[in-house]
């Protein structure tokens, strides 16, 4: 029992340690992540090696995509799963399918070529359940790692549109102005608000524009802040007493998720106290009572 204790408290340690050199690494900083992209020239030859490599791999997943049966619900369901990704080329549906089977076939492959079927037929199941669940596993947490860097992005964003409006701007160059603000900071929103005014620009009304942003992000509070907007246009209210407003809502709302995150501390600290804290006291605490206790009985039943 000393003994695995002992290598459980091992590995706990070994984990902590690699995940605290992880997270403290100069490329886990968001701030030098920032500046990188901000001082960085903005295409060099290992960005165009990239590039073409990525290309000629869609190629190739497209050409595989397109060769198996699909139906439209399907295809819709992951067009608009890729598109809340941040992946909005037309084709990407196809080379997601793609890749969606040629990861099944390697999962399956791994284990024939490995010989494990022949073992138990459950390895071969599980590789076939992996094949099948991965792709849309990383898809959706893809989609929920992009809105939620929008949804830490938005309190920035209403405080520049209230800014912009209570200036003299109208709402569309407040947009403007606020994607081009948030250009390095929060990229994903800013691509948002940029594809709005293109929208726009195009002929597109403004409620449809905004709309389809609520629409393409999934996130809750972008759709409140278009349901607000959309409602202060059609009642002829001031946008920026509105904005302020559902600015100083969204922080009371930031508050109390924050508040709610604290409360599951003690929760989610339960299993790493029983898993990883107290087997390492008991080593310490109980290991020398336990040495000693074998000492003294080990000679007794000797006799």
């Amino acid at each position: 029992m000393i003994w695995v204790a002992t290598a459980v408290t091992f590995v706990a340690t070994v984990v902590v340690l690699m995940t605290l050199a992880v997270a403290l690494s100069p490329g886990a900083n968001p701030a030098v992540e920032r500046l990188n992209r901000l001082w960085r020239p903005a295409f060099t030859q290992e960005d165009r090696f990239r590039k073409k490599q990525s290309e000629r791999a869609q190629k190739v997943l497209r050409n595989i995509g397109n060769a198996l049966p699909s139906s439209p619900k399907s295809l819709s369901r992951t067009t608009r799963m890729l598109v809340r990704a941040g992946y909005r080329q037309p084709q990407t549906a196809m080379a997601f399918r793609g890749a969606r089977v040629l990861f099944f076939t390697a999962c399956v492959s791994g284990v024939y070529l490995a010989g494990l079927h022949a073992e138990n037929m459950f390895y071969l199941l599980f590789a076939g359940m992996v094949g099948v669940v991965g792709p849309d596993l990383w898809l959706s947490s893809r989609v929920g790692a992009r809105q939620h860097r929008i949804r830490l992005a938005l309190p920035d964003a209403l405080d520049l549109l209230v800014v912009c409006v209570e200036a003299g701007l109208g709402l569309d160059q407040a947009f403007s102005r606020v994607s081009e603000e948030l250009r390095i900071a929060h990229p994903d929103l800013s691509d948002e608000l940029r594809l709005v005014n293109l929208e726009m620009r195009v002929g597109k009304s403004r409620t449809d524009a905004m709309r389809e942003l609520a629409e393409r992000t999934g996130v809750d509070d972008i759709k409140a802040l278009v349901a607000m907007l959309i409602q202060t246009e059609r009642f002829g209210t001031s946008i920026a007493r509105s904005l302020r407003v559902h600015s100083d809502d969204l922080r009371v709302k930031r508050r109390q998720r924050a508040e709610e995150m604290a409360a599951k501390t003690p929760v989610k600290m339960v299993p790493v106290l029983v898993f990883f804290i107290f087997p390492a006291l008991f080593v310490v605490v109980l290991g020398p009572a336990f040495i000693n206790v074998v000492r003294q009985l080990l000679p007794m039943l000797g006799k």
